[in-house]
């Protein structure tokens, strides 16, 4: 057996090892199936709104109708949508798919400068935003390709009363929108008015269409759009089919999606996964409000949940939390960043249920790998190749390196992005023989469980020694006076660079001097932070990673 397929020891017996890369034909396709098959059923949840699955369908085809008749969009222009998890969001998306139109996931919180980053290197034609981020868009709108404007508004897809009360609450009393100017702005509410009752034109599409320009963080260099077509989320649809073969019942599972839907890892586990398995998804607006979403988890006993560690740790720390009903829980999935082992562990505890590592990217749909869900999962690990999946590790001579030895993680399979939009250069330098270069350094142990170790760039590099940030985060963490901690380097004039932590208590009488002398029992002494520091709180991204680069 050659060292590249030794993870097919340890492969789940459920689960296969190929799968149809065929087997949906297009989003859109995927879109009027799933409706066929659950109509009367509640597909979204937002604000305990619901919307069925026939319900949603009239109101993606009205939007769809009247981006087709009502504007000068053609099938293939880009089209924005910059909101937070509402209602709103899934017609919207659903409508620009059906249309044949590719779909610009944007950051509702990203500064003007960013957006006009975004829509510019896009060449996005239309944007669908809330008018909480109408100032900004105003600030940038003429030095983009934007013609169609489209505005909503929280409250809009909540009904009567409780539309009215909750958009008047939003503007004139919490004051969360900044007055602004759009004068040829339409008002997503009257848009689906307009066309009660009309079908759209049904467009043929193909695995080739692009579906999304999912653009990175940005923490790497200039944000970039992956180009994932329909091939590559159709091919993901039916890779996490096998890998979850049996869990859920079709039409019966009750999904939590806290992190944001234009993210990619919500958009394709949350949205469409779980959308094409019949199940009702519960958006979370605000999850840093943390009371409010604890009450959401008990009026919804859930089946799944999904999140980074920064969030599960959050829940965890909660004192109602615990007095959630667990009864109908699954497994929980985490992914965006590493998984804490104190945080799995505590997890397992409170809920009963496993809190399993998975990974992926932007460029790859993103599911790369997961754990099993039979069991045989194994913590501090990102899993198996899901698949129809390959991962190889490279040295920095992109030669593959021998089985149990460090390097930069490779994936090849048919959820691989198509490239970066516009940067054929980019695209050229990330992919090696069919394989997308993930610049994260991992390790395969011989049984094929891949471990992250951390970034490639953000390493630090103590008297010629790799100190790899995640390591030091995972045994600070475990600390029990330490509620999140965040690693990087800080240059040291003896020993070239140092390893400086920043943390946030959970106990006040924490010492810097506990928090070094923890260490020293677990790392060797060149790891243990030179520098720590206590702060209130760490920057994260809107997903609840930690920025380790903002960390000063």
């Amino acid at each position: 057996m050659s060292e590249q397929h030794a993870w097919f020891k340890s492969y789940p017996a459920f689960v296969p090892q190929t799968v149809n890369n065929n087997k949906y034909e297009s989003l859109a396709k995927v879109f009027d199936d799933v409706v066929s098959r659950y109509g009367d059923k509640i597909a979204f949840q937002n604000m305990d709104k619901t919307l069925t699955f026939n319900e949603l369908k009239a109101n993606v085809d009205s939007f769809a109708w009247y981006l087709q008749n009502k504007t000068n969009l053609k099938p293939g222009d880009r089209v924005a949508i910059q909101m937070p998890n509402l209602l709103q969001f899934p017609v919207a998306m659903f409508a620009v798919i059906k249309c044949g139109f590719v779909v610009v996931n944007t950051n509702p919180l990203y500064t003007p400068a960013e957006m006009k980053h975004q829509y510019k290197d896009s060449g996005a034609k239309a944007i669908v935003i809330l008018e909480n981020f109408g100032s900004n868009f105003q600030e940038i709108q003429a030095e983009t390709d934007i013609e169609t404007v489209i505005v909503a508004r929280i409250g809009d897809m909540l009904g009567g009363l409780k539309g009215g009360i909750v958009n008047l609450v939003v503007k004139h009393v919490k004051k969360m929108v900044p007055a602004y100017d759009l004068p040829n702005a339409i008002s997503f509410k009257s848009i689906l008015s307009e066309g009660v009752g009309k079908k759209p034109t049904q467009i043929t599409i193909t695995h080739d269409d692009i579906a999304f320009l999912q653009y990175t963080g940005g923490t790497t260099g200039v944000s970039k759009g992956a180009i994932l077509t329909h091939g590559n989320i159709c091919a993901q649809l039916s890779q996490i089919d096998g890998w979850l073969t049996g869990l859920f019942k079709d039409g019966e599972a009750v999904v939590i999606t806290a992190l944001p839907l234009y993210h990619i890892f919500a958009l394709t586990a949350n949205c469409i996964t779980f959308f094409n398995y019949g199940a009702r998804n519960v958006l979370i607006t605000n999850p840093r409000d943390m009371p409010a979403f604890i009450k959401d988890l008990k009026k919804n006993p859930f089946s799944l949940i999904t999140g980074v560690n920064t969030l599960f740790n959050g829940l965890l720390n909660q004192p109602d939390f615990k007095d959630v009903d667990f009864s109908n829980l699954k497994v929980s999935l985490g992914g965006g960043m590493a998984v804490q082992d104190a945080v799995a562990l505590k997890w397992q505890e409170v809920t009963g249920s496993p809190l399993l590592e998975a990974y992926g990217l932007s460029e790859t749909s993103p599911a790369a790998t997961i754990n099993p869900t039979d069991g045989s999962h194994r913590m501090g690990t990102i899993g198996l190749p899901i698949p129809n999946t390959e991962l190889k590790i490279f040295d920095d001579d992109k030669k593959e390196v021998p089985l149990g030895e460090r390097g930069e993680i490779g994936i090849k399979g048919p959820q691989v992005m198509a490239g970066y939009w516009n940067r054929p250069d980019a695209t050229a330098d990330c992919m090696h023989e069919g394989f997308f270069l993930t610049g994260d350094i991992g390790i395969m142990d011989e049984d094929g469980f891949f471990r992250i170790v951390d970034r490639k760039k953000e390493m630090v590099c103590v008297s010629g020694f790799n100190v790899y940030p995640s390591e030091v985060e995972a045994v600070i963490s475990s600390h029990p006076k330490v509620l999140e901690v965040g690693v990087r380097s800080e240059p040291d004039p003896k020993t070239t660079e140092c390893v400086m932590a920043f943390v946030v208590k959970k106990d006040d009488s924490l010492t810097e001097d506990e928090i070094r002398d923890f260490c020293r029992e677990k790392l060797t002494n060149y790891k243990v932070p030179k520098i720590v520091v206590f702060r209130d709180e760490l920057p994260k991204s809107n997903v609840g990673k930690i920025l380790r680069r903002m960390l000063k």
